[in-house]
């Protein structure tokens, strides 16, 4: 592998921020752990010291679940109009926009992402929570007076109650943003953990709900590991439901803690998704598509297109345009403006990719461009090239398994039996995407791919309208739209009977 091949950013200035201090959020008030222990998290790029953080334990969880609790039971919440609530996420939204610099900057220090994408999920964040506050206005419930003259049945729809909100490192502030105001407005109240390895933002989304005016109890954080803060959060009988993203194996590991009291989990888990591209496709608005979907923030996305399956009679052509343009891809220092990839989340993860790529090679695959990690000129952290590998089949753990890195793997196809076969063979069903210029193509596939979202001559767009979650062992359940606020509520039915008309049984 040669440094020349790739389009490199060394580091400019090196940060000199303070280190930012992160405590518990406790029924409104900033508190420290009970025995003072703290953890540090340090740039997975720059090396530094970022943050300094409360180690939560079972005494914090299990007071903040009794914050949540509390609150949800005295009705200050849920009871409150939907206009009540909407106006309050609304002044959330502005806050947000008010402090995208500061809260963008932390995300680049603590996850390694470019400054540029940081600053664009947080003006991201922001919409969600103003749709979410749309949503709070609308809420309603049904009527049915086809019942007979007699009867009227009401379908009502009430919040379930306190939630576990656990949210993962890679998009910290955009994903409990796509989680938080959904279950605001639909009444609950709830208990956030974010990521141990990105924390920071979450701490400043809590000082921006008590400037925006929320009630105490109603959001708690506690900041801490998955042993204990989120075995509590997962399994305590105060809980009425977790939402939870991460990875598919502590995912399967809620399901099962869960069921001990039958609460509500809903969860986007992990992804292996395919882009297919049919004889007919626009290749240059593929290629482009393609390498955005693998190295949009490092590979580190379950949303990332890490596979392509493409029609042999172009196989060859589009696998030397995506080196090629791949080797324009600006990586390295997250801090300027240009860089397009930042650093690996830590060393582990660098290490599992690595892993991938170099069994993919014992088995007989081709790496085409990367396939090690690379070095970044004035930078500590852990970058991974850009890599293509190809020469692959189906089983391979590389092109079934989710590598979570800037890895592409590629398969060829000849008929669209084959394409449907390979894009639902692994046991994901997070994303799909079809490319080809033939309408009816895109609509065979779209409705024979197994997969929450279908692209179709395009990647990974996304609305706050539009429902987003993955099948089989991507999850259940499902966040944004106004399926994402259903996810909060629980239905009750009311039947009225009207006057004494009832005949008696006896």
């Amino acid at each position: 592998m040669k440094r020349d091949d790739f389009t490199l950013i060394s580091a400019q200035d090196l940060p000199k921020d303070d280190v930012h201090i992160v405590r518990h959020f406790i029924d409104g008030a900033w508190v420290d752990s009970a025995d003072g222990a703290t953890f540090e998290r340090h740039s997975p790029a720059h090396g530094h010291l970022v943050s300094r953080i409360a180690k939560g334990g079972i005494a914090e969880t299990e007071s903040a679940i009794q914050a949540a609790r509390q609150t949800f039971d005295s009705r200050s919440w849920s009871e409150t109009s939907g206009k009540e609530r909407a106006t309050l996420l609304l002044r959330v939204a502005d806050l947000i926009d008010q402090n995208r610099s500061r809260i963008a900057r932390l995300e680049v220090l603590e996850s390694g992402k470019p400054i540029s994408q940081a600053e664009a999920e947080i003006e991201g964040a922001a919409d969600l929570w103003r749709y979410a506050a749309s949503l709070a206005r609308t809420l309603h419930g049904d009527s049915h007076n086809s019942l007979g003259s007699d009867m009227l049945g009401i379908v009502l729809k009430e919040p379930i109650g306190v939630v576990s909100i656990i949210t993962p490192w890679n998009f910290p502030f955009l994903i409990v943003s796509q989680k938080l105001p959904f279950a605001l407005a639909a009444g609950c109240t709830s208990v956030v953990k974010p990521s141990e390895l990105t924390p920071s933002t979450t701490t400043i989304l809590g000082e921006l709900l008590i400037e925006a005016g929320l009630p105490s109890g109603v959001v708690n954080i506690v900041q801490g590991f998955g042993d204990p803060v989120g075995s509590v959060m997962t399994t305590h009988e105060d809980v009425d439901m977790v939402s939870f993203t991460g990875s598919t194996i502590v995912g399967k590991a809620i399901e099962r803690a869960a069921a001990d009291t039958l609460k509500k989990v809903s969860s986007e888990l992990g992804g292996k998704n395919p882009q297919v591209l049919f004889a007919d496709a626009d290749i240059d608005s593929a290629i482009d598509a393609i390498v955005f979907g693998i190295y949009f923030n490092a590979g580190e996305c379950c949303n990332s297109g890490s596979r392509i399956i493409v029609h042999e009679d172009i196989a060859q052509d589009v696998i030397a345009r995506v080196v090629e343009l791949s080797k324009k891809v600006p990586f390295g220092d997250p801090l300027h403006p240009d860089t397009k990839v930042g650093a690996i989340i830590h060393q582990g993860h660098q290490d599992k990719i690595s892993s991938y790529v170099e069994d993919a090679k014992a088995d007989g695959a081709k790496v085409e461009l990367g396939g090690a990690p690379i070095k970044i000129d004035g930078l500590e952290g852990a970058f991974y090239a850009p890599t293509v590998v190809s020469n692959l089949t189906a089983d391979m753990p590389i092109a079934s398994e989710e590598v979570f890195g800037p890895v592409l793997s590629v398969l060829t196809f000849s008929t669209m039996d084959e394409a449907i076969a390979m894009a639902n063979g692994a046991s994901y069903g997070l994303s799909a995407g079809v490319w080809s210029e033939n309408i009816h193509t895109c609509l065979e596939f779209s409705r024979r791919v197994q997969a929450g979202t279908v692209w179709t001559n395009t990647w990974m767009d996304g609305f706050p309208e539009l429902p987003f979650g993955g099948v089989k062992e991507s999850g259940q359940g499902r966040e944004l739209g106004r399926y994402g606020l259903d996810e909060f509520l629980e239905v009750k039915t009311v039947q009225m009977r009207i006057g004494r008309t009832r005949t008696p049984w006896i």
